[in-house]
């Protein structure tokens, strides 16, 4: 067997779904496509994405002194039964208003789980180099180009939703690397590609992907219910449907993620009711009981005012009046960013219930911008009217 397969073997014995080995030169393609979208603003909202770290993940040298190979390894995260999705529950007063979390978010945490994973197989390799070798290892959360490396590696495609397709396991997979100072035999990249196909394109409901394998961060879903902290832009709450963790639209159209393979890592299967959570108690919920409830998940990366901001939005599309209640109870939150949502909720709603709290709130509301917004939905009523 040669040195390669030894260290695939590993990785798959240690839980890895896939292996693939590339070398350490720079993504020069990759750094210039990137540095592209920095220059055109399709990356505002992330002051971290800068042209100096596009440099830095798109040089492997740099990240590690004498580094010759990235191993790049991935493990699937499908391992919730699509018959359980999206759930139709229901109570005494009918079915439940329930949102979405995308199906990464649905388990334990990522980071946690591959990172004792990378650790046990940098810590094992020197056993099968027969010597120490210099590692450092990436799961997302640092300035390495994940995809690049994957692609190179060939481990999958770049899909026109910018996502890593993996034949076997779609892009339902998290990705992870190891770069080196062992010179490796370089794996060759697959020859596939999307052919015409465009579903994703189609059917992103805020048009977030501009063009094939372009990707506007600002329209994005996930960016919008994530990274964003601040006010969601007006004209794109309406798109976001149910959404209120990440999306999962343009992997759910992608035929190649129609036949994934399940992945067998139970730390990933879904919590109770992470399909289609309960909105309301969401929104009910105070600080103590969002550290319990997404307690090492990554849904307590938006924190509790994020995700109660998008619990909102998410009422406000499904428009049904027994939200009220709720959302007059966050339009006196002690949080300006949930009231303004709120507000836009209850806009959303109508009716002389709805519309009642909004004209309430404005008696005692100090804050301009939830003042501006009850005032907006106000306008917006009065058009219809005429």
């Amino acid at each position: 067997m040669s040195l390669e397969s030894k260290i695939k073997k590993l990785a798959m014995d240690i839980g890895f779904d896939l292996v693939g080995i590339t070398t350490a030169d720079p993504f020069e393609r990759d750094e210039e496509a990137a540095s592209q979208r920095v220059r055109d603003g399709l990356m505002d909202g992330l002051p971290w994405y800068t042209l100096e770290r596009v440099q830095r993940m798109n040089r492997p040298q740099i990240l590690l002194d004498g580094a010759r190979s990235v191993i790049s390894l991935a493990v699937s995260y499908n391992a919730t039964s699509d018959d359980n999705d999206n759930q139709l529950k229901s109570g005494d007063a009918g079915p439940q208003l329930t949102g979405k979390f995308a199906r990464y978010a649905r388990g334990d945490d990522y980071h946690d789980v591959i990172k004792k994973r990378l650790r046990r197989f940098v810590d094992e390799l020197p056993d099968i180099l027969g010597r120490a070798a210099s590692t450092r290892v990436f799961v997302d959360d640092g300035p390495m180009n994940d995809r690049a490396a994957a692609e190179r590696a060939g481990v999958g495609w770049f899909g026109k939703n910018t996502n890593i397709l993996t034949p076997s396991h779609g892009s339902w997979v998290f990705l992870a690397q190891v770069i080196t100072d062992v010179e490796l035999r370089q794996d060759i990249p697959l020859k596939k590609t999307c052919g015409n196909c465009v579903r994703c394109i189609d059917d992103c409901p805020t048009g977030a992907i501009v063009a094939p394998y372009v990707l506007d961060n600002r329209k994005c879903i996930s960016y919008l219910t994530i990274e964003l902290r601040g006010v969601i832009p007006r004209e794109l709450r309406p798109l976001m449907g149910d959404w209120v963790f990440g999306c999962d639209i343009c992997q759910d159209v992608c035929p190649v993620n129609w036949k994934a393979a399940k992945g067998s890592e139970t730390a990933f299967q879904k919590r109770h009711d992470f399909d289609a959570p309960e909105l309301l108690p969401l929104l009910e919920m105070d600080d103590e009981e969002f550290r319990e409830r997404f307690r090492n998940s990554p849904i307590k990366r938006t924190k509790r005012k994020g995700l109660q901001r998008n619990v909102c939005v998410a009422l406000g599309n499904l428009g049904d009046a027994r939200a009220i209640p709720a959302l007059r109870k966050a339009l006196v939150c002690d949080e300006s960013l949930i009231r303004l949502h709120a507000a836009w909720a209850l806009g959303r709603i109508g009716g002389d219930e709805a519309l009642g709290s909004l004209k309430l709130a404005i008696a005692q509301e100090t804050d301009p911008d939830v003042l501006d917004e009850i005032k907006i939905t106000f306008a917006e009523w009065e058009s219809r009217d005429l």
